[in-house]
């Protein structure tokens, strides 16, 4: 049984989890019939609470009249309720927001309870920690926790929960417990891990490989002898077939924020565009005809192949006079965000994708891409796949350091989840790592806030508005090094 950490009853301060309501500990499979869902009508959630009622206040004599507390009456709360197959409410677990204010992605559970017929081999109360834990991962959630009696611990343990800090609740040892949240390093991994290995090779056999002493891993390549940058991305083969106009927008938008990152100003574009017929392609180079004119970058030449599977590459030069390093980063340093928080998600991408480009004016777009160069700051990475989180992970890890990031403090659409928006591909956000007090790049209309610093040792670890300090990426997020 776990109930709130921060629960406010009338009559007492906090109550004590009973775990015991559980019945048999060691069954931890979903029982046969039962049903969990979301308590979507005021039936439900009466049914609910006359089991909190007969459970905390008459059977446990936790609370005195009621159980009921500001957690029931905030919209965001949610409560999930365990149905037998006959339909009865046999349990329920309420979850949401563990702060006042905006939600920002730190969720604790509470008032978990099941009905004493339930109680036993059936599992319901596993099955209800389960789904809220799921429940919470769909919602954005990075940081869920509840404060559990002392001997409960092994109960949770045995569902995939930590143990992070004994605690007192009304009088009585508790123990602090957290279901580990992976989201954050799962997509690092999956967008870069492969990198060093697959590279090193590469690395060791041909000269200025990988950008070059200083520049290895990073978002563009100066071209040795110029003041020339290069960068090439590649679009998914898949969103290449599935949605070729936005392939062609996101194939100049990613090629240019490469450029931005290394403080470069755009000279031109290439593109290499394979497509089954030629009705494809033509829908591909519209996209990205709309958002070379829209960046006022020209498209100087390219490839084009028919007959054959999607696929759509582009490559990007521009002039850069000093680039900015991906790895120039040094303990001690301030992590900035400057993000683009206009428009919303993309029709089709909702969680992954942030579309405020195709809303913007050419003006707008060309200051955005200006602002690494503008602040001169000594590390900058443009925002990819691997998230705001990894991309950070990558700036670390080629300045041979670690990362804090203050949750509370990263710019945020208001549409999108502290989950979300730490894991997709915005259209612009640039990381930068400079000198405590550099001023903010002039970016327009992005969003600019000083929300972390680089410190000593590897990884990247996120801090909460109550000093508690959590692991978002172990270790290093590509295996390049250090630049």
């Amino acid at each position: 049984m776990y109930l709130d950490g921060n629960t406010r009853a009338p009559a007492r301060e906090e109550a004590p989890d009973i775990l015991a309501l559980l019945g048999d500990h060691s069954t931890l499979a979903r029982g046969p019939g039962l049903r969990i869902e979301q308590a979507a009508d005021a039936a439900s959630l009466r049914a609910y609470r006359r089991l909190r009622h007969e459970a905390f206040v008459r059977e446990q004599g936790l609370f005195d009249g009621h159980d009921l507390d500001d957690r029931d009456d905030d919209p965001r709360t949610v409560t999930l309720v365990a149905r037998d197959p006959a339909g009865t409410v046999v349990g329920g677990v309420r979850l949401g927001p563990a702060c006042d204010g905006p939600d920002i992605g730190w969720w604790t559970g509470g008032r978990l309870v099941v009905a004493p017929a339930a109680r036993g081999g059936r599992g319901a109360g596993a099955a209800l920690v389960r789904a809220a834990c799921a429940r919470a991962e769909a919602e954005g959630v990075l940081r869920f926790e509840a404060s559990v009696r002392a001997g409960a611990e092994a109960f949770f343990r045995r569902l995939g929960w930590t143990r992070v800090r004994p605690v007192t609740v009304a009088g009585a040892p508790h123990v602090l417990m957290r279901h580990p949240i992976g989201r954050i390093a799962a997509q690092a991994a999956a967008a870069k891990s492969a990198l060093g290995p697959l590279l090193a090779a590469l690395a060791g056999q041909v000269p200025h490989a990988l950008g070059g002493p200083g520049f290895t891993g990073d978002d563009g390549a100066p071209v040795p002898g110029s003041d020339v940058v290069a960068a090439c991305d590649a679009i998914v083969p898949s969103m290449v077939e599935r949605d070729p106009e936005w392939a062609g927008w996101c194939s100049v938008l990613v090629n240019l924020n490469d450029l931005a990152a290394m403080g470069a100003a755009p000279a031109g574009l290439l593109d290499a565009l394979a497509a089954p017929d030629a009705a494809h392609a033509a829908r591909v180079l519209d996209g990205l005809a709309r958002a070379a004119r829209a960046y006022g970058v020209p498209v100087l030449g390219g490839h084009t192949q028919l007959g054959v599977p999607a696929a759509l590459s582009v490559t990007a030069l521009g002039r850069a006079a000093r680039p900015v390093p991906g790895g120039g980063g040094r303990p001690g340093h301030e992590v900035r965000l400057t993000a683009d928080l206009g428009g919303g998600w993309r029709a089709g991408y909702r969680g992954r994708q942030w579309d405020s480009t195709t809303s913007r004016r050419t003006d707008e777009l060309r200051v955005m891409l200006g602002a690494v160069a503008a602040g001169a700051a000594a590390a900058a990475k443009d925002v990819s796949m691997a998230g705001i989180a990894g991309t950070l992970g990558m700036l670390a890890e080629a300045s041979g350091c670690a990362a804090v990031l203050d949750v509370a403090a990263v710019p945020r659409p208001a549409a999108a989840s502290t989950g979300d928006w730490l894991t997709c591909f915005p259209g612009f956000a640039m990381l930068t790592a400079d000198e405590p007090g550099a001023p903010a790049p002039p970016a327009g209309p992005a969003a600019s806030a000083v929300c972390g610093e680089l410190t000593t040792g590897r990884g990247v670890w996120l801090r909460w508005p109550d000093g508690q300090v959590t692991e978002a990426v172990g270790g290093p997020v590509t295996g390049l090094g250090t630049a």
